[in-house]
């Protein structure tokens, strides 16, 4: 079954709350998804393999661990999980970055594959799929759909917001993904927004409306 991991660490809360606020402008947004991706990245690669590796330090030599070679990749959802590459890449600047683009139709209100691009050794990667939101779970769910279409049997959930019901349906859907919230809020509203949420990711991450 799906582990849910909500983050409570001080600087994640912090920072989240500026995200929140209605008044913080594009560009401090933008900065502080990119801050928080990074911070939640570190929580998300702690049980990365390690393995030992003799080497001369000033002093003598000696073994210590660096990470066993696993192959990592993000998966930001177009558009909005864009704003989380960058933080997560300061970290693990060797994962490769695929994309998943969906589109909502207009009549079913369900999520379209428009466009897909992984790397080429999807079955041997584990993906981290990211979004800003978690509101219905639809988008999420079809995103990994995708994923594991095309082979990958690896894959991670990563969110700053989320609502309960869209974490109960994506872990019901793919009891196999673990999912790593910043904030599990309150509930959605009958717009199908957040709350309290921080309102649309791409629209604030991008300047549009």
């Amino acid at each position: 079954m799906a582990k849910v991991h909500v983050f409570d660490h001080p600087l994640i809360q912090h920072k989240l709350t500026f995200i929140r606020k209605a008044d913080t402008g594009t560009k401090e947004f933008r900065e502080l998804v990119d801050e928080v991706s990074t911070l939640m990245a570190f929580e998300i690669t702690r049980e990365l393999p390690l393995t030992e590796i003799n080497i001369q330090t000033p002093v003598c030599e000696a073994t210590s661990k660096v990470l066993a070679g696993k192959k990592l990749g993000v998966v930001p959802i177009l558009r909005a999980g864009i704003g989380m590459v960058e933080g997560i890449l300061k970290l693990i600047p060797a994962a490769k970055v695929g994309h998943v683009g969906l589109y909502r139709d207009p009549e079913t209100l369900k999520p379209v594959e428009y466009y897909v691009k992984l790397p080429s050794d999807v079955s041997e990667r584990e993906f981290i799929v990211v979004d800003p939101m978690l509101a219905t779970g639809g988008t999420a769910i079809e995103a990994i759909n995708s994923l594991k279409k095309r082979g990958a049997v690896n894959i991670k959930f990563m969110c700053l917001v989320a609502a309960p019901e869209g974490v109960e349906l994506l872990t019901k859907e793919h009891p196999d993904v673990d999912v790593y919230i910043a904030a599990l809020d309150e509930k959605l509203n009958d717009k199908g927004y957040i709350v309290p949420g921080l309102g649309d990711a791409g629209d604030r991450l991008f300047g549009t409306k």
